[in-house]
């Protein structure tokens, strides 16, 4: 296991480089070229010139999250073909610049949505929450409208400005894309992408959708254990994984977490570990990592990916607003960072109740 820290570059993160060294235990970042857009062509130079950023600081970079999907390879519009072959090239350079993974994920229009990104809690923390009977309530070109101007300064993955400004004609490509059409077109991207991935040993690894429910009527296939296994059984290449975010999966409380972990033994590649508590059925709000302070047994979440082997980055995902940090929301440094500890804690402690003394 690498304990890692996404990091979404100088210029668009509030938290630097310097400050993720001095977490313990997190030794490189996951990170992106976050002004790409999706379908263009990563630029060489620019891929080196992060890595050698990220290398000067002391730590290395363990991934890229994420070489973003263009609509038109979701849709299985008659364009796709040439955003397939931008994405193979965007692979290519990301192979010979020796990165290996890449997280990604394939929801359509938008990327994990929740309708408040500072709901208060007893302690006074601030989290992002989501209620579906206000998503119910929202048109989508105004909730993301309302959303975009409120992030403290900073631009969430997938909520880009660019990208809301054109939101209606985005629904429009997915009128008559129903989640067998959205499968099917999962799999011929994945089938177009692995021989590249096989030539330069990529491990792609998507993320589950976030909720882990249809929203606004747009489908959603990457949701729980079922639907899992058939993508890595349809496309069976071990470079085909999947990202296992216990945040996302967890939304729907009938995903049991520790064994979906079980179920894809080699194939999950990247991993997010956080906490949810449970309001109401489709009422959450995010929590601190500890078991405690949520929903989810952490120690259990843990302990599965200890017992699959799994060696890969694994990273502390959306924290809470703590000590008056002004951040993007999730993506502070405090919180995050005793998540980082907290996950290195259970880790050491199922390493040695196995009697190893590999942490």
């Amino acid at each position: 296991m690498k304990m890692t820290l996404r990091w979404f570059g100088s210029g668009y993160d509030t938290v630097t480089l310097e400050q993720i060294r001095q977490i313990p235990g997190v030794h490189g970042v996951i990170t992106t070229l976050y002004g790409t857009a999706p379908g263009e062509v990563w630029n060489r130079d620019d891929v080196l010139s992060l890595k050698a950023q990220v290398e000067a600081a002391g730590l290395c970079v363990d991934g890229v999250e994420s070489v973003n999907v263009h609509d038109a390879i979701k849709a299985g519009l008659p364009e796709r073909d040439m955003y397939i072959d931008h994405y193979i090239k965007t692979l290519e350079i990301l192979g010979e610049a020796d990165i290996h993974l890449v997280c990604y994920n394939f929801m359509p229009v938008f990327d994990w949505t929740r309708t408040e990104l500072a709901r208060k809690r007893p302690d006074g923390s601030t989290v992002l929450a989501y209620t579906q009977t206000a998503v119910d309530r929202l048109n989508p070109e105004k909730m993301f409208g309302s959303i975009a101007n409120d992030m403290n300064g900073a631009v969430m993955p997938g909520w880009e400005p660019e990208r809301m400004a054109r939101i209606q004609s985005l629904f429009e490509i997915y009128r008559d894309v129903d989640e067998e059409k959205l499968f099917e077109n999962l799999v011929y991207f994945l089938e177009a992408i692995m021989p590249v991935c096989d030539r330069y040993g990529i491990y792609m690894a998507i993320h589950p959708d976030d909720p882990a429910w249809s929203v606004f009527g747009l489908p959603r296939i990457i949701t729980n254990k079922k639907n899992i296994q058939r993508l890595m059984k349809t496309v069976d290449n071990v470079h085909n994984g999947v990202t296992f975010c216990s945040g996302s999966l967890g939304t729907n409380p009938e995903n049991d977490l520790p064994d979906i972990i079980r179920s894809l033994k080699g194939r999950i590649h990247f991993a997010h570990v956080r906490n949810l508590k449970f309001i109401a059925p489709g009422n959450f709000e995010e929590a601190a990592h500890l078991s405690a302070d949520g929903s989810f047994d952490m120690y259990a979440i843990m302990k599965a990916l200890y017992e699959i082997g799994f060696a890969g980055p694994i990273r502390p995902d959306h924290g809470r607003m703590i000590w008056g940090e002004k951040a993007m929301p999730g993506y502070g440094l405090y919180d995050r960072a005793l998540g980082a500890a907290y996950l290195n804690g259970l880790w050491e402690a199922i390493a040695k109740s196995h009697k190893t003394v590999e942490v």
